[in-house]
């Protein structure tokens, strides 16, 4: 049985100098995870407009289920202007009041979160309060013995102490990079080297696992008191876009199938750094790493 897979909050348009891409960091994860072999499925909301309609059917496309993805009568599809700086990083420009802002609670999508192995959600899609709260609700329906990610984003300045604190007590493992935990280390007052105060953050907020990015210096990772370090692993950058969602994907993936710790971690590291040497968030990832996923026992999964 393959590992049922929530992701909760934007589906957008990257616009890119060169056209218009797919994305949003939930989407991302939703796409990679249902890639890696996961029964992956978006919660989210797009406008009554073309760019809405080609979300759907992008996604329809490439076979991802769309039932969960609301249209809204009135506000637009998301989009965001993107632009690469020297080093590939993406400098972001968000547009507001769009439809992902709107979402709500729907009988449907709680129960598919209530069967959910793991749910994903960020802190973007919370900042506004409609969005926020439905978020939240949907989170506290999921099983005790679900994953809960919080894959912090930290976008312009749609962020504050109160959702990155609220949404830690309400997951039981938390993604970030190297860009992400200064700020944490300076909001909770934090000390020492990266690695104590990841450490810091799961003991203050109960964590199950920590996930830690640092671009070309490699990754952290932290899961049931067990910390394993990764080099990284080098390659020509194309962009960097997604390549966090991805990464957050397999380690999630190579967690429910109970795969050995060094293994998610490499595997991890090996899609990220794949999508990393490719145009877009979401490009096909190679057989052999796909393979890595669907060749493991899934009956490991906990119902």
């Amino acid at each position: 049985m393959k590992p049922r897979i929530v992701s909760i909050g934007e589906v957008l348009w990257d616009l890119f100098p060169q056209g218009a891409v797919l994305g949003g960091a939930p989407a991302n994860f939703a796409l990679h995870a249902r890639a890696l072999g996961g029964d992956a499925r978006l919660i989210s909301r797009v406008g009554n407009d073309s760019l809405g309609f080609q979300v759907l059917q992008g996604f329809r496309k490439s076979g991802f289920p769309t039932e969960f993805i609301a249209v809204d009568a009135l506000a637009e599809t998301g989009v965001v202007s993107v632009e690469l700086g020297a080093d590939g990083q993406p400098v972001y420009r968000i547009a507001p009041n769009v439809a992902w802002d709107q979402m709500v609670v729907e009988r449907s999508s709680l129960e598919e979160v209530e069967r959910a192995d793991a749910v994903c959600f960020g802190s973007l899609a919370q900042r506004s309060p409609v969005s926020r709260e439905t978020i939240r609700t949907l989170i506290g329906a999921s099983r005790r013995e679900a994953l809960r990610v919080f894959d912090i984003n930290l976008r312009q300045d749609y962020f504050s102490r109160e959702v990155i604190e609220s949404s830690l007590e309400l997951a039981n493992v938390l993604k970030l990079n190297d860009g992400e935990l200064p700020v944490l280390a300076e909001l909770f007052d934090l000390k020492g080297t990266p690695a104590v105060q990841l450490e810091e953050l799961a003991r203050r907020f109960e964590l199950r696992g920590v996930v830690y990015t640092r671009g070309a210096l490699g990754s952290l990772l932290w899961v049931d008191g067990v910390l394993d370090e990764h080099p990284g692993i080098s390659t020509e950058v194309s962009d960097t876009v997604g390549a966090g969602d991805s990464f957050t994907a397999a380690v999630v993936m190579g967690v429910l199938k109970e795969m050995p710790l060094p293994e998610v971690h490499q595997t991890a590291n090996e899609v990220a750094a794949f999508v990393c040497s490719q145009s877009g968030a979401t490009p096909a990832l190679p057989e052999n790493l796909l393979q890595r996923f669907h060749n493991f026992p899934t009956q490991q999964v906990v119902r």
